[in-house]
């Protein structure tokens, strides 16, 4: 697993060893990416479930103003990748529990710009923290999060505030889904008329 762009570009990342982990795939991480585009650049990034710290770390390598990441398994990892990649400065690591952390966002009324979700498939991690954004303000206003789940979990909750702007599926194992704030996305409807 490596930095695919950026001022990190080709700087391998560390990978835990023995934890049955699933990092997101180079072909997968490019297409994100690719997606989001120029809208990296000067964001304010969080990263929960972290793992390795590969998604922040790339944002930050594109370009992002800051990323916080969030895992409670991991944290000495993407202290280490964060080094390793020259992008420490940048990036400030919480080994705790994700919700427990988001809570204490929430009450602080710190937001993010660009939020990746990327849990354990199959545990109703997606679907909780998707809950958690919706109700919060977590999620800036402008802001976009990216949940990345399996091919099979698509029995998203009912969301009030957030709705999926784009849905893409990678094989028979992931999808990405993008959200936005719904009053967002109808200000802008309401600017282009």
């Amino acid at each position: 697993m490596r930095i695919i762009t950026g001022s990190a570009r080709g700087c391998r990342l560390k990978t835990p060893k023995g934890q049955a982990t699933r990092p997101t795939s180079d072909r997968i991480k490019e297409s994100l990416f690719n997606i989001l585009g120029q809208k990296v650049y000067g964001r304010k990034v969080l990263d929960i479930f972290a793992g390795t710290g590969n998604l922040g770390l790339e944002a930050l390598s594109r370009g992002a103003a800051s990323a916080c990441f969030v895992d409670q398994a991991t944290a000495a990892l993407i202290r280490e990748n964060a080094v390793h990649t020259r992008l420490q400065d940048k990036a400030a690591v919480h080994g705790c529990d994700v919700f427990a952390q988001l809570s204490r966002f929430a009450q602080g009324g710190e937001s993010f710009d660009l939020i990746f979700c990327d849990p354990p498939y199959h545990k109703g991690l997606a679907w909780r923290a998707l809950t958690f954004f919706d109700e919060s303000t977590v999620l800036a206003h402008a802001g976009i999060l990216v949940v990345e789940h399996g091919a099979d979990e698509n029995d998203m909750p009912e969301l009030s505030e957030l709705r999926c702007v784009l849905n893409r599926r990678y094989g028979r194992t992931t999808q990405l889904s993008f959200f936005q704030r719904k009053a967002y996305l109808k200000e802008i409807e309401e600017a282009e008329q």
